[in-house]
């Protein structure tokens, strides 16, 4: 029997073999109907029946096959001088069978197998941070089948899935649901983000009436219309954009559209939902700033005052000498657009609704005074803004301080006279009401899930994403 050496002083040299040979009993059964005719011996703590190594190295390789797998573990045995194949190793993963009944803090969310396609479920007892069950979809009843053969859940940690608050309702109506307030503070970002989305408009007139005031600055130049570039980041937006509305008119379902076009369900609303000139100013605004940027005000002025006819080569070298470290070849490229009328005419500089939905969700007390100062003339500029910075303000108070009992308040305030993305997301909240508040107002929430559901991504990627349901779930319940 091939073995581990047991401890002590003495050592094996790498490569050698240990040959353990065993004196056990043979004991004989008597009786002619009992189909066992022999019973061997064993040796208690090293060895097993029908097993071709000792206890002791079916232990270290199942260790090996928890935390690597089958291919990497096979690479480390080999290195270890361990006689021990992917297969064999897959073999000693035995799934430990889940509880028979629900943690009391239970928390539920989705993963993904393959992201935008198909997800499974992820239960974890929130209380003593460990994996209960994997469940292999996202459905309502799949979830309500596990609840419904698992009781003893008093309160559930979930986020604000349909098909999860389905399955509580149906299953365990008198548990307590508790809405994550991660989740939460994300959907607010959205929204708040989607409002500044829809007035940029106010931030770029109040951006060139201040340019206006200004003694010294550059006289406007005069191009022709701007036109969006043809790259490749605009030209896709155009298409997704037809696609999915085309798909719409047909009266195709958002997960069908998803399944169509290798989307994944929040995009497919998103090109629903949003114009397509938002889209295109968003994707305009992905593109990196070059190192000409700085130097357009003083191109453009140069190509105005010669008329077009100065030449490329002449003010690169202007501009050489102010700084500039590009290469010739960018300046001709934005010259020619100045002479085709499809370059963006030089404006101040407005932040992006991203930025500034940063510095709405931030605390006020880490926000850094100049940031201050450009948040103010953000909401001096748009009242829309402004209301939406002090309603999501209010929100964040309230969940971080855990008042949920004036929750309903907000929401009232919220839909009176908020920005439409605000409104809705208060709408939301009141057809969730009891779960956001618990949220605001319990301790539990679903941080612990979140760890484990990025344990599962790791998991996933050692795999490279070949793994079946079966192994992916015993690894995830047999790792600690």
């Amino acid at each position: 029997m091939s073995g581990a050496w047991p401890s002590g002083p003495w050592r094996l040299r790498p490569g050698k073999k240990l040959l353990l040979r065993l004196r056990v009993r043979r004991f004989f059964c008597d009786r002619a109907t009992c189909r066992r005719r022999t019973f061997v011996e064993q040796v208690t703590g090293l060895s097993e029946r029908y097993r071709r190594s000792s206890l002791g190295l079916k232990s270290w390789l199942r260790q090996v096959a928890v935390e690597l797998g089958g291919r990497a573990g096979e690479r480390l045995c080999r290195r270890l001088h361990l006689v021990a194949g992917r297969t064999r190793l897959l073999e000693l993963l035995d799934p430990p069978t889940a509880p028979e009944r629900s943690p009391r803090v239970l928390g539920v969310d989705e993963f993904a197998f393959s992201k935008g396609r198909t997800y499974g479920t992820l239960l974890v007892d929130v209380e003593a941070g460990r994996v209960v069950d994997v469940l292999p979809d996202r459905t309502s009843e799949t979830f309500a089948a596990w609840l419904r053969d698992h009781p003893g859940a008093e309160i559930i940690c979930r986020d604000r899935a349909t098909a999860y608050t389905r399955a509580i309702k149906e299953a365990a109506p008198d548990a307590v649901e508790v809405a994550d307030r991660w989740h939460l503070l994300q959907n607010l970002a959205a929204a708040v983000e989607k409002t500044c989305h829809q007035h940029r408009v106010c931030l770029r007139k109040r951006a060139d009436e201040e340019i206006g005031r200004i003694p010294d600055a550059p006289p406007l130049i005069g191009l022709s219309l701007y036109e969006l570039p043809r790259t490749q980041i605009i030209e896709r937006t155009r298409h997704r954009h037809a696609d999915v509305h085309k798909l719409v008119a047909a009266g195709w379902t958002v997960s069908t559209i998803a399944r169509r076009l290798h989307l994944d369900r929040k995009t497919v609303r998103r090109f629903r939902d949003t114009d397509l000139d938002q889209l295109l100013a968003s994707a305009q605004e992905r593109r990196p700033a070059g190192v000409l940027e700085p130097f357009k005000p003083y191109l453009n002025t140069r190509f105005t005052e010669s008329l077009g006819q100065v030449s490329g080569s002449r003010l690169f070298l202007e501009i050489s000498e102010r700084g500039y470290r590009g290469s010739r070849q960018v300046v001709r490229k934005h010259l020619a657009a100045l002479r085709a009328g499809n370059a963006e005419p030089i404006r101040a500089d407005i932040p992006s609704p991203r930025k500034i939905t940063g510095w709405i969700m931030r605390p006020q007390d880490t926000l850094q005074p100049d940031l201050a100062r450009r948040l103010l003339d953000v909401r001096i500029a748009c009242p829309d803004i402004a209301r939406a910075c002090d309603l999501a303000r209010a929100f964040a108070e309230l969940l971080r301080n855990r008042r949920g009992f004036l929750l309903t308040e907000w929401i009232r305030r919220a839909e009176q006279d908020a920005p439409k993305p605000i409104s809705g997301f208060a709408g939301f909240l009141r057809g969730d009401l009891g779960a956001v508040t618990a949220g605001l107002t319990l301790h539990w929430s679903s941080g612990v899930v979140e760890g484990h559901v990025n344990r599962v991504k790791t998991l996933k990627r050692a795999m490279y994403g070949r793994a079946s349901f079966a192994l992916l779930r015993t690894r995830i319940l047999t790792r600690p």
